[in-house]
């Protein structure tokens, strides 16, 4: 077993591939998903719960939600996120991975089929394998592939989407695919764990701001990006609710979420509707930055939202580029194959709203020098 361990990491290693753990201090953060900079945030101090439970409740959950881990802080943030994202109703996930392992594994039955772009998360694309329904990709962002598609599809049809990708950045056609879901009698899902916070009125996303929350079978929120905290939630009808607590089993079989990450999810939802500044100056940084680089470099990036990124040459440049811009204080990190395709290796760089012009200015400086090197 040990020799096959070897072989696999050895693997690795030689297409530069190789993963590691790492703490990197004191750098300018432009690889994390804290987009407005909450996690961070001395404004949202007055909104925060106490961190510590008061002596009568418990420290931990102490299991399942079916079992002791249930609570009426759990029960109130479900409500209140439910009237927030305009739904029926909200579960509670430990994280957004897995609160689309336990939809994607658990909603599509045998004769069913799922519809999912190509690019859309891991975590999608893990649920939907454990699930027996019928597996089809369409091509990313390609209406007119998913209504092929839609044609042939059989069973209860479910189509899956992000609001925001994670790797290129850019958006989905979301109107345009909820007509055609609608057309084609097929449920749509949307991710929006990177446009929860930031898009919309009070940052309620793009699901809303598109005008089709209507037209969704289930909507998921994450809370690791802009909220600044950890842990998510599937927003949509009281049955969906239901079904969800009887059959997804990363809900059913899983410790829940502790007391004091509830109050933090809370406290940073009862700020969003007050983080006018933050958008505001994280949008001004995407415009910056594109507006910098684009003078600069001639890519292929057309993203709208916090995640840009920079084209490299195999996994390899990718590794050297962001060495140089570590070594420049700069925290960005690669992309590399197989976690994007063969040839679309990157350097993926996260802006926020704590960001300053000046460090924009000086990391895109940088990346110009490498590539004249």
């Amino acid at each position: 077993m040990n020799d096959f361990l070897q072989q696999a990491l050895q693997k690795r290693i030689s297409e530069g591939s190789f993963r590691k753990l790492s703490i990197r201090k004191n750098l300018i953060d432009f690889c994390s998903n804290d987009y407005l900079g909450l996690s961070r945030s001395a404004s949202l101090r007055p909104f925060l719960q106490p961190n510590t439970p008061p002596l009568s409740q418990r420290n931990g959950s102490t299991g399942s939600r079916l079992i002791s881990g249930n609570s009426e802080e759990a029960e109130n943030l479900e409500t209140f996120l439910a009237d927030f994202h305009q739904a029926e109703a909200a579960l509670l996930f430990n994280s957004g991975y897995d609160a689309n392992l336990g939809l994607f594994s658990s909603l599509p039955g045998r004769n069913d089929t799922v519809i999912y772009d190509e690019s859309i998360h891991a975590s999608v694309k893990d649920g939907i394998r454990l699930s027996p329904a019928q597996k089809v990709a369409f091509r990313h962002n390609d209406t007119v592939h998913l209504e092929e598609k839609l044609k042939s599809a059989k069973g209860n049809v479910f189509v899956a989407i992000e609001a925001v990708y994670s790797m290129d950045g850019d958006q989905a056609p979301m109107r345009e695919i909820a007509d055609m879901c609608q057309k084609y009698t097929a449920h749509l899902i949307v991710d929006e764990a990177h446009s929860n916070g930031i898009f919309g009125i009070d940052g309620k996303g793009l699901t809303i701001e598109a005008g089709i929350k209507e037209k969704t079978f289930a909507v998921v929120y994450t809370f690791g990006k802009a909220l600044g905290c950890h842990g998510a939630a599937v927003c949509g009808s009281q049955l969906l609710k239901d079904f969800l607590i009887n059959f997804a089993r990363s809900f059913i079989y899983t410790t829940a979420m502790p007391l004091h990450s509830i109050q933090n999810i809370y406290s940073a939802y009862t700020y969003l509707p007050f983080a006018i500044k933050e958008r505001e100056k994280l949008f001004h940084n995407i415009g910056i930055f594109k507006k910098s680089i684009f003078n600069q470099i001639p890519i292929q990036n057309t993203s709208q939202t916090p995640i840009q990124f920079v084209s490299c040459h195999g996994n390899q440049e990718a590794l050297k580029l962001s060495k140089k811009l570590q070594e420049a204080g700069f925290d960005v990190r690669p992309i590399l194959s197989p976690t994007v395709p063969l040839g679309k290796e990157r350097i993926r760089i996260c802006l926020h709203a704590f960001n300053e012009e000046e460090q924009i200015q000086s990391m895109i400086e940088e990346i110009i020098k490498f590539r004249n090197e």
